[in-house]
C-alpha cells in the first residue's frame, strides 16, 4: 500500500508525468483511502432528512460497505417520500418521540445524527443508550463540555462515536499529509486556512445561537481548526483571536460573523486562519515549509478538491467524499479499522475545546492557552 502510494505521489508530482490512465488512477485513489473487506455492511438510520441528510443518502447509493435502512424525523411526509425514494421498511421508520425504540431493532447498526448543532448532545445520548453506534455531524456539540458527555455515554454504552470529519478520508488531504509526514516540505513553518460564504435565509437555524451555539465558526470555522490541526501535524498550544461584525441584525447576539484567529505550535509553527458568514471564495488550505509547499482550493468544499505542492498538481478522480466517508466508517465501526487521522469523538472534543478557547479570545482580546 505505501509503495503503491509514493509511487502515484511521484507521478502525479512531476509536470512531465504521464497522464493516468483513468480506471488504474480511481483503482488506486480508492485503495489509498479505503479497505477492501467481505461482509455485511454497516446499516444506518439517518436522523435529520434536511439537505445535507439528503446528500448523505445520495451518496450511500453507491456504497459497498454501508447501507442506508432507516429514518428518524419530526415531519411524516419526509419520512413516507424517503421510504419511497430509498426502499426503507416501516419499522425502520421513527420521530423524535419514540426512537428510543430502535434499541429493539437488530436491522439498524447505527445512526447519523445530521440535526441542528443543539441536538447533536441529547439525541447521541439517547442513541447511546438504545445500544446503537453514533455517527454525528460536526461541531459534535455546542462545546467541550457537552462533547465529553457524548464521549462518556457511548463509551458507557460500549458503542462507538464518530464524527463526520469527511476531510480526514478524502485522498488528496491525506496525499498532503503523507508527504508531510514524509518531511517532502522540511520543517513546516506556516498555515494558513480561509472558509467561508455569505449565508442566506436570516431565519435559517444556524443564525439562531440556540440550535447552533454560535455562527460562522461552529459551520464553516472548524475546518480552518481542524485543517489547520491535521495538516501541521500537531496540537496548538494557544490562541488568539479578533471578531469583527458588520451586520448586527442579522448577526444578533451569539452569532459571529467573522473572526480571525491564530495558533502557536510546539515546533514554533504558526496558523493563521479566517471564519466568516460574509465572505464568498474563502474555500483555501496553504501549508508552507523550509523546502516546500501546498495549497488546496477549494479545500474542504464537496469538490472535487483541487491540491497541488511545489512539486506539481495532486490528481486524482474525483469520489463523493460522504460515499468514502461512510464506507470507510463501516470499516472503522465493523472491522476496527483505524484511520490516518482520528474521526472519534475524542478527535471532536478537541476542535471543541479550541473553539471554546477562540471564542474566550476573541471576548477578551487575550491570548489563551491551550491544552490538549
Amino acid at each position: 500500500m505505501n509503495s503503491r502510494r509514493r509511487f502515484l505521489q511521484k507521478i502525479t508530482a512531476s509536470a512531465f508525468a504521464i497522464p493516468f490512465v483513468p480506471a488504474y488512477a480511481k483503482n488506486i485513489a480508492r485503495q489509498t483511502n479505503t479497505l477492501a473487506q467481505e461482509g455485511p455492511p454497516l446499516r444506518v438510520a439517518i436522523m435529520g432528512l434536511g439537505s445535507y441528510g439528503t446528500r448523505v443518502a445520495e451518496a450511500m447509493r453507491t456504497c459497498t460497505r454501508a447501507k442506508l435502512v432507516g429514518v428518524i424525523s419530526g415531519t411524516p411526509a419526509k419520512i413516507k417520500d424517503w421510504q419511497g425514494k430509498y426502499s426503507i421498511p416501516e419499522k425502520n421508520c421513527y420521530n423524535y418521540e419514540n426512537f428510543d425504540k430502535i434499541k429493539d431493532n437488530p436491522d439498524i447498526d447505527a445512526v447519523y445524527i445530521i440535526t441542528p448543532n443543539a441536538l447533536h448532545r441529547p439525541m447521541a445520548i439517547r442513541v447511546a443508550k438504545a445500544g446503537k453506534h453514533v455517527i454525528s455531524e460536526k461541531p459534535m456539540a455546542l462545546n467541550a463540555a457537552e462533547g465529553q458527555e457524548m464521549v462518556d455515554a457511548c463509551k458507557k454504552a460500549k458503542v462507538k462515536l464518530l464524527i463526520g470529519y469527511r476531510m480526514h478520508l478524502e485522498p488528496k488531504t491525506l496525499e498532503i499529509i503523507h508527504m508531510r509526514k514524509a518531511g517532502d516540505f522540511g520543517k513546516v513553518m506556516f498555515f494558513q486556512g480561509l472558509c467561508g460564504f455569505r449565508i442566506g435565509d436570516p431565519t435559517q437555524w444556524r443564525l439562531n445561537p440556540k440550535l447552533a451555539g454560535g455562527g460562522a465558526m461552529m459551520d464553516i470555522g472548524i475546518y480552518a481548526v481542524n485543517g489547520a490541526r491535521y495538516m501541521i501535524g500537531e496540537e496548538p498550544t494557544y490562541v488568539t483571536a479578533q471578531e469583527t461584525k458588520t451586520d448586527p441584525e442579522k448577526f444578533k447576539e451569539g452569532v459571529d460573523e467573522t473572526i480571525l484567529f491564530q495558533f502557536g505550535f510546539p515546533s514554533g509553527a504558526v496558523a493563521s486562519c479566517l471564519s466568516t458568514y460574509s465572505m464568498n471564495n474563502l474555500d483555501r488550505f496553504f501549508l508552507n515549509g523550509e523546502k516546500g509547499y501546498a495549497e488546496m482550493q477549494p479545500s474542504t468544499g464537496y469538490g472535487p478538491i483541487k491540491a497541488r505542492t511545489n512539486r506539481g498538481e495532486i490528481d486524482y478522480p474525483h469520489v463523493t467524499h460522504q460515499t468514502v466517508q461512510m464506507d470507510e466508517m463501516a470499516d472503522i465501526i465493523l472491522r476496527g479499522k483505524q484511520p490516518e487521522v482520528p474521526i472519534d469523538g475524542e478527535e471532536g472534543v478537541k476542535d471543541m475545546k479550541i473553539i471554546d478557547a477562540i471564542y474566550l479570545a476573541a471576548k477578551t482580546g487575550k491570548r489563551v492557552d491551550l491544552k490538549l
